[in-house]
């Protein structure tokens, strides 16, 4: 009978929360291009939604037909144009420049508190549009959390407090 040898050592396996700012693994980066893209559709669909069928989205949301002689609803539709144009360059161009991340978590942070602004004071209000805008800003929130965290990652800067 042979007697054991030293215990075989293991290289530590660096965490996420370890890795140096700069260096993402390529899931990291195929996730960031997933959250990024489906960002870019989901407002380029709201915009053409309230843009272009406004009287579907009053029926959705408030149950009564189009009523917006100050154009509002449009207004918003361009607002989420605009998101969904720095979401796409962000997708186009992180890799090269990771600013455009927190440019698009900027983007979604604005937008935390008008969902339920526009909840608690909209006079007509479907379960369609309560149950999509009381998710709406916490999820703004979480995105915009999300996209700065991985600015930080992809070497926007070093990393910090929320990054442990």
């Amino acid at each position: 009978m042979t007697e054991p040898g030293p215990a075989p050592t293991m290289e530590r396996v660096r965490s996420r929360r370890e890795m140096p700012a700069g260096s993402l693994s390529p899931s990291r980066a195929k996730w960031i291009d997933a959250v990024l893209a489906g960002l870019v559709l989901f407002d380029a669909s709201l915009a053409a939604w309230a843009f272009f069928l406004p009287d579907f989205w009053f029926r959705a949301f408030h149950g009564t037909a189009y009523d917006d002689p100050q154009g509002f609803l449009r207004r918003c539709a361009a607002n989420w144009a605009a998101f969904a144009l720095i979401q796409l360059a962000a997708l186009l161009l992180w890799r090269k420049n990771p600013h455009g991340l927190a440019v698009a978590a900027g983007a979604r942070l604005s937008d935390v508190f008008t969902d339920w602004t526009y909840l608690a004071f909209a006079q007509d209000i479907t379960w369609f549009g309560r149950a999509s805008l009381a998710c709406a800003s916490p999820a703004n929130a979480l995105l915009g959390w999300w996209l700065l965290r991985a600015w930080r990652q992809a070497g926007g800067r070093e990393s910090g407090p929320a990054d442990k």
